[in-house]
């Protein structure tokens, strides 16, 4: 056996030894919905994206009810490039024409999601892959943003406004995993593009989820002095954002999961993508890998 074998069989040991502590406490959240925002390194890298496919597979297993929502910008990115559509972005949102939402639509409802649908069919699982536009699960409004007194058009770019939960309901009770591109559907049958993180946390709202799980390309909050938070409460979530603390992209992700705290969702978390099994390691064990918020 050469020495990368034997390096993988220990890591593949010490997963199996989690995995199986971990059995028990999560027969606890049986018949409980977790959603689960995909996306960043973790969605990128094949052995990182079957790790988590062999993670969701087993949460379906022991009779939890993963939904998987995913991102795509990088790859969108790249197609609208290859494509010659100039990409535009304010405040982190790309603006959207209409030439650019065919190709968002396609990428992520076409090749991202169905990479996704069968690499957790190839781990076992049995998963389906949908839009926000099937069965009207996101419809959508169009999001605009105000500067200097105007507002800025945005193009197709939505935000949700109402979330149809019925077609996730009836995956409940069978063997199927939902993998859901945030794509949603206006009142003229528009076709909008929705922030991943944004549709995840709309729809772990609107199903009461146990869990609002998201993955990230960082080991998950960091206080002032850069040090992980393992545990935070919605009013010490608050505190750090009128702070200087957070920066960038963990605003919106943060901002996100207080609002799905204060609609039903009972905990959510932020942890990093980049570590295999960390779905199961932050939700499952004692120290986890990232940071839990819970109400409070």
């Amino acid at each position: 056996m050469t020495t990368k074998n034997i390096s993988e069989t220990k890591q593949w040991l010490r997963a199996a030894k989690t995995i199986s502590e971990a059995l028990p406490y999560m027969r606890r959240f049986s018949g409980r919905t977790f959603v689960i925002k995909y996306g960043g390194h973790a969605m990128g890298d094949t052995s990182l994206a079957e790790n988590f496919a062999k993670d969701v597979v087993l949460l379906k297993q022991v009779g939890i009810n993963p939904v998987v929502v995913h991102g795509g910008g990088p790859q969108i990115a790249k197609m609208l490039e290859r494509l010659n559509i100039e990409s535009r972005f304010v405040d982190g949102l790309r603006v959207t024409d209409a030439a650019a939402i065919e190709v968002v639509e396609m990428v992520l409802s076409g090749t991202i999601n169905k990479q996704i649908v069968s690499t957790i069919n190839a781990a076992g699982g049995t998963a389906v892959g949908l839009s926000g536009k099937d069965g009207k699960l996101l419809e959508a409004r169009r999001l605009t943003l105000s500067g200097d007194g105007n507002k800025i058009d945005l193009g197709f770019v939505g935000e949700p406004a109402q979330v149809n939960i019925g077609v996730l309901q009836s995956f409940e009770k069978s063997h199927i995993i939902p993998v859901v591109a945030p794509i949603g559907i206006g009142p003229a049958g528009e076709t909008f593009n929705i922030n991943a993180d944004t549709a995840a946390g709309a729809i772990a709202s609107a199903m009461s989820a146990a869990k609002l799980v998201m993955l990230t390309d960082v080991v998950g909050v960091l206080d002032e002095n850069g040090e992980l938070i393992s545990t935070l409460d919605v009013g010490e979530t608050e505190a750090l954002l009128s702070g200087d603390s957070i920066k960038g992209g963990m605003i919106p992700k943060l901002k996100t999961c207080l609002a799905a705290l204060r609609d039903h969702c009972e905990a959510a978390h932020i942890l990093d993508g980049r570590v295999p099994h960390s779905l199961l390691l932050e939700i499952f064990t004692a120290h986890g890998t990232g940071t839990m918020i819970v109400p409070g």
